[in-house]
């Protein structure tokens, strides 16, 4: 057996059932032995959008994911998929041919490329560890929760392993849950016994049903309201104390609440720039207290009160055993009215700057979430369009919300709904783009109608990267180079066996409402040409970070 066999058939024992790529002729006998050996391929039309699959997959399903990909360019196509996975500290195998002659067109360090993106880089050096240094990279993946690059040499690939070197492979040991200090949990306690307006704010720590009961039953003992990081989106849904995300996506009155915590817990979240909105929602004297079952986590994105080293499910019980009678906090009867009737930001009044040409995008979010089934799985891209879809359109749970925006790209929208809708296949995906990423990803439209998902993708479409035209726009700068003559995103749609919508105004929209009520035998693209009057209110904040 050659070692690119033995790498394939480890990899897939060692758990990893779910590989996306580009198959050439580095990374050819390699995919086809993942194949062989019971994993399933899903081939993308570019290695980015292969990297994104695999990261949104990984995400959703709570599983180990792979790339694979062919040396040197294969890979640096890629990078952008990756850099994002390695940022998001999203667990995920990427299997790379590698030529290591500097003479070779193909050559580039590809070592140096995975670490300067955050990735692990491992290499398999002999046929004595192939194996072994498969199993291991999906242990590190899995244990670490990073984004490791498995670096195959073609000469090693064609090697002969030893007779019995799959013995060597096997799944991993299940990752163990992080016990928090007996210490450190009777602080927490003691905080929020203390608590007079206390508020929750879960990250991707957080993102289980486990941690997500164990929340719920300490932020009732406590009075706590319920908020999460953009990449929780959902946790807390059909909690009637839930603010939905808190940061820059937050509507007036999950701001207002958040911002007038005495105390503040992150559980399995950074606290970050967003999270926070650059510390406004943070008062001069709101303790702020971090739970993260990384040490290297803790404070850093902000000075904390107190930080706790532990699992976020194990901690919430923990302290819930610990603490004293309940207490309202702010569960009030006056806080639970309002966080019914004015949270969302649909609920929100707005003026509708709808023209005869051109849909306001609040009014075509809204009317999409009352046309699309509630049971859905919905992958944003980012640009100046992205908080529409991610605030007005609702999601049944964590596992409905999928967010790749940790690198800030474009692009990679249409890709991680690809993945997201693969790891849940009994929900409707929803892909939400805006112009600029729609035509950087629209290879894989490809894709979709290829595998028969029955997607719905909405392109925000303002002829524009309107991020830098809101943002240069008022100081006279010239515009030209991030302004563009009208696309029929429509028509390329079509081109590639979708059905596609071009919505002007809010009668347009009744077209989505006949094919989601027809067979829906082919996925569906809406081209909404949306105003470009102004720039999105968490715009100024982004622009802000950098």
């Amino acid at each position: 057996m050659k070692v690119a066999e033995a790498v394939g058939r480890a990899l897939y024992t060692a758990g990893v059932e779910q590989v996306f790529g580009v198959v050439g002729s580095g990374n050819f006998h390699l995919t086809n032995a993942m194949v062989a050996a019971g994993a399933h391929f899903v081939a993308a039309r570019h290695e980015g959008g292969a990297a994104t699959m695999a990261d949104a997959y990984a995400r959703v399903s709570g599983t180990v994911a792979a790339v694979s990909v062919h040396q040197g360019p294969g890979l640096t196509n890629a990078m952008t998929g990756i850099a994002e996975a390695a940022k998001s500290r999203t667990p995920l195998v990427v299997v790379a041919a590698e030529v290591t002659r500097p003479t070779s067109n193909f050559y580039v360090d590809q070592e140096a490329l995975g670490t300067a993106v955050g990735a692990v880089p491992m290499r398999v050096a002999s046929p004595e560890d192939a194996v072994g240094q498969a199993c291991a990279a999906v242990r590190r993946a899995l244990h670490e929760r990073r984004t490791v690059l498995l670096n195959l040499p073609l000469d090693v690939q064609a090697a002969d392993v030893p007779d019995d070197a799959l013995a060597q492979a096997a799944p991993p040991p299940r990752r163990t849950a992080v016990e928090p200090s007996a210490d450190e949990v009777a602080a927490l306690t003691r905080v929020l016994e203390r608590a007079r307006r206390p508020v929750f704010v879960a990250g991707r720590g957080a993102r289980s049903p486990g941690a997500r009961d164990a929340l719920e039953a300490l932020a009732d003992r406590c009075g706590a309201l319920l908020a999460t990081s953009a990449v929780a989106r959902g946790l807390f849904h059909d909690n009637p104390w839930s603010l939905d995300v808190s940061g820059g996506f937050a509507s007036p009155l999950a701001a207002e609440l958040i911002g007038g915590a005495d105390v503040i817990v992150g559980w399995g979240c950074a606290l970050n720039m967003w999270t926070m909105r650059h510390g406004a929602l943070i008062g001069a004297d709101t303790t702020v207290v971090q739970v993260d079952d990384d040490p290297s986590a803790l404070g850093a994105h902000r000075k904390l009160h107190l930080g706790v080293t532990g699992d976020v499910e194990l901690t919430a019980r923990h302290v819930l055993a610990a603490h004293g009678g309940k207490r309202q906090g702010l569960r009030t009867p006056g806080i639970a009215e309002a966080v019914a009737t004015r949270v969302r930001w649909r609920d929100v009044p707005y003026e509708d700057t709808s023209t005869r040409d051109r849909i306001d995008p609040r009014t075509l979010s809204i009317a999409l979430d009352d046309i699309l089934p509630a049971e859905r799985v919905i992958g944003v891209d980012s640009g100046n369009f992205m908080g529409h879809p991610s605030m007005f359109l609702s999601v049944p749970d964590q596992d409905g919300f999928c967010f790749t925006q940790a690198y800030q790209s474009i692009g990679l929208g249409l890709a991680t709904a690809i993945g997201a809708a693969l790891a849940r296949p009994d929900r409707l995906p929803v892909a939400a783009l805006g112009d600029g990423g729609a035509l950087m990803g629209a290879a894989d439209l490809d894709t979709v109608r290829r595998l028969g998902l029955p997607m719905v993708v909405v392109v925000y479409n303002d002829d524009a990267y309107g991020a830098e035209v809101h943002h240069f726009g008022p100081d006279g700068h010239p515009l030209d180079t991030v302004e563009f003559p009208p696309t029929d995103i429509a028509a390329v749609a079509r081109g590639y066996g979708f059905e596609a919508v071009t919505v002007h105004t809010r009668t347009d929209v009744k077209a989505v409402e006949y094919w989601v009520t027809g067979p829906r035998s082919a996925p569906l693209l809406i081209d909404a040409k949306v105003v470009r009057d102004r720039g999105a209110w968490w715009l100024e904040e982004a622009f802000r970070g950098h």
